[in-house]
């Protein structure tokens, strides 16, 4: 659960000399997110505008897709990445603002198939035959490990199980995790491995299991505010709300885990 202290300091700090909230316009702050985090954004995006406050405006992506674009020029305000490597990718770099830098997410990482695939019983250990689960042509659609988190999540967890060297030929390697979602929604894999999350989104799939914890590193996210956003009121003011006790409930609700600091 979250720290109530921890998350109202950094509220207060980021709060800090931020009225009047739109003394720089009435454009709502630029979010650079997560594929993963759509439908959590989306939701808290709409309850701040709720709250009297310009609509953020939000562009979700691979991790990857946007810390790059944000490597660029892309004008984001607020970064938040599906791991940890990314957001280190544009710290190093000097784009975001290190003080600022949170991870109050996590999420598992699972198995799924699409919702009409006969349900079998699987344990994802190191006895397990996913080629066997697979058949003859059956590729398991994830995120490219190349650069997409939960490809990168995948590749861990199948190499835990021993199972990366026959299984890599055989994935399907999308742009981002919703992609990823949609190839086994559509039929188009008979397995997929995303995040807890987005398979709880889709009415079109379901988990067949949950990879073990010790499979893979821990799945978080970390958030922060860009160098560019510094003196941008609206956004301090917003990733105060995501990072706070308020945004709390909605996180529970799409499924994530909340991590203590």
């Amino acid at each position: 659960m979250l720290r109530r202290p921890f998350f109202a300091a950094l509220a207060a700090c980021l709060m800090l000399g931020a009225a009047p909230l739109h003394a720089q316009g009435s454009d709502g702050p630029t979010i650079f997110a997560a594929a993963s985090l759509t439908d959590a954004m989306k939701a808290l995006g709409e309850q701040w505008r709720s709250q009297g406050h310009p609509m953020p405006r939000f562009s979700f992506a691979a991790s990857s897709a946007l810390a790059r674009q944000m490597e660029q020029g892309a004008p984001a305000d607020i970064f938040a990445s599906a791991d940890e490597p990314w957001m280190d990718y544009v710290q190093q770099r000097q784009l975001i603002q290190d003080t600022t830098r949170v991870s109050p997410l996590a999420n598992s990482l699972v198995l799924i198939a699409p919702a009409n695939a006969p349900a079998r019983p699987v344990t994802l250990d190191r006895q397990t035959d996913l080629a066997a689960l697979l058949g003859p042509d059956g590729r398991i659609a994830t995120g490219d490990p190349a650069h997409v988190p939960v490809g990168k999540y995948a590749q861990a967890a199948l190499g835990w199980m021993g199972q990366w060297d026959a299984l890599s030929p055989r994935l399907a390697r999308a742009d981002n995790v919703r992609s990823a979602l949609l190839l086994v929604e559509r039929g188009e894999a008979p397995l997929g491995i995303v995040y807890a999350t987005d398979a709880a989104a889709s009415s079109g799939v379901r988990v067949v299991a949950t990879f073990p914890a010790e499979s893979h590193p821990p799945v978080t996210y970390p958030f922060a505010l860009t160098r560019r956003a510094a003196e941008n009121t609206e956004a301090r003011a917003f990733f105060a709300f995501i990072t706070s006790p308020a945004a709390a409930e909605t996180y529970r609700r799409f499924g994530f885990a909340l991590r203590t600091p």
